[in-house]
């Protein structure tokens, strides 16, 4: 079936619907075909790339009608980095799917009896430049365009920017990107032009050999920012006309940071962080609190629908006072420190040890003096021990990661039984999957979805689960 499909036109398709991942639907000869970079209303001729016996997948190659609900893309990289993939799709439609992407994962994977209504998906007011980190990567591999390819001439291969969406080693270089304000667009394009002038080799990734890996750049609603530069070779001289270039162009950055990773990979958890200039960390603020946010530290990636979701959470809370709160997942203790107020007490639970110093430090910064934070795997630290050395819950909040909640954790919430549980989750597939595994002793009662991410089909979502009545 896929040999004889591969590579064939289907012509007149009209697309149907948004479906999973942001790919569309389609119907030919009885069969569903997933379609990207289309929208809802589109009449296209899709080439198939895929094939199997239930479903195809294919690529649009000519279009006959456009949507109603199609829009201009704004950036000119669109459709090539992979960052937006909805560009094309008015906003009001996105978040319209999004949360029908809610009410499909509950109601076939959940499937939730007398599930409640899902509400109204809470929108961002910013639908560019809301992004507070980005990375990129520089490449000796620039990708070039079908046009620039067939031209036969030559072009500049050094890039700054993201990588192709499925080919780790190709860089598409980013003029203008409308994911992060601030200063990011100049301190990227600022290095870039440098680096090229004074011949600085950009990373060759399969060789893994080169001065420049990769730059960080994190910022928050208060105005500060965080430069990091990853340097993929220990050369003194150079690492520090990078960092002077910097740090004399753009003095209002708050924290200049830079990392020697001699490693196949880019993570940076187990290596030293050195301070240029500034400090080492950049602050956020949320109804006066502080949050530190050093280079290794986990903060949700849109500032302003971070605080949505919050309050979205402690509201399902509902706390009184005389609650004991266990979050779970807790990061660098955002949560646990933002609701800590309407708590007598609350335990943070977390795998990675550096944010559980991070999780404390917040605390001690903002005088909370209720929260208590412990590392370890979540599935090995919540167990009879740990529950019996600390009172009881009254009420639980999980954030786990994309995977959802282990098995083993489930399993001892449904042994707690604590009156509610608050779930955050940014992938309602994993979250439907969990709340029917709790619907053996909980009801869901409360569902509200967040869209931190315009112009993608990511969404963020909240439900409360109450303790059903013995």
């Amino acid at each position: 079936m896929s040999r004889k499909m591969k590579n064939k036109v289907v012509t007149d398709l009209k697309i149907e619907r948004i479906a999973t991942e942001g790919k569309c639907v389609g119907h030919h000869d009885g069969k569903v075909v997933f379609v990207k970079d289309v929208a809802p209303g589109d009449v296209v001729d899709v080439r198939i790339t895929r094939g199997k016996s239930s479903f195809m997948e294919g690529e649009p190659v000519h279009f006959h009608e456009y949507s109603k609900d199609r829009i201009e893309p704004f950036c000119s990289h669109f459709g090539t980095c992979g960052g937006c993939k909805w560009q094309h799709i008015n906003y009001d439609l996105q978040k319209s799917y999004k949360r029908q992407q809610v009410v499909d994962q509950f109601s076939r994977i959940g499937k939730v009896e007398n599930m409640p209504e899902v509400q109204p998906i809470i929108g961002s007011d910013n639908t560019r430049y809301y992004r507070n980190k980005l990375d990129f990567t520089f490449s000796n591999n620039r990708w070039l365009t079908r046009e620039e390819i067939d031209s036969g001439a030559e072009f500049e291969r050094n890039a700054l920017g993201f990588h192709i969406p499925k080919m780790f080693d190709k860089i598409v270089d980013i003029e203008h990107c409308y994911l992060q304000g601030n200063i990011s667009n100049e301190v990227r394009n600022e290095l870039r032009e440098f680096a090229l002038d004074n011949k600085l080799s950009f990373y060759d990734i399969r060789n893994q050999v080169g001065l420049l890996r990769n730059l960080i750049i994190r910022s928050t609603s208060t105005g500060e920012s965080m430069v990091i530069v990853q340097f993929g070779a220990d050369k003194t001289e150079e690492i520090d006309m990078v960092m002077a270039f910097l740090k004399n162009k753009f003095p209002q950055i708050t924290a200049l940071l830079y990392i020697v990773n001699l490693k196949k990979n880019e993570t940076f958890h187990d290596l030293e962080v050195v301070t240029y200039a500034g400090k080492p960390f950049i602050e956020e603020e949320m109804e006066g609190l502080k949050f530190r946010i050093g280079p290794k530290s986990f903060y949700q990636t849109n500032s302003e629908q971070a605080y949505e979701l919050y309050k979205v959470t402690r509201e399902f809370a509902d706390l009184q006072g005389d609650e004991v709160v266990y979050d779970l997942y807790t990061g660098t203790g955002t949560i646990a420190n933002f609701v800590a107020k309407q708590a007598k007490q609350v335990i943070g639970i977390e795998y990675v040890e550096a944010a559980i110093v991070d999780a404390k430090l917040n605390a001690e910064v903002n005088g909370i003096n209720n929260a208590l934070f412990y590392a370890g795997d979540m599935k090995d630290m919540l167990n009879d021990e740990f529950i019996a050395s600390h009172s009881k819950p009254d009420v639980v909040i999980t954030d786990p990661p994309r995977a959802g909640m282990h098995e083993d954790v489930v399993n001892m919430l449904l042994q707690l039984e604590a009156p509610k549980i608050v779930y955050v989750s940014c992938n309602p597939a994993t979250q439907a999957r969990d709340v029917a595994l709790l619907s053996e002793k909980y009801s869901l009662d409360k569902i509200q979805p967040v869209d931190m991410f315009p112009q993608t089909y990511h969404v963020e979502n909240v439900v409360r689960l109450t303790l059903k009545k013995s």
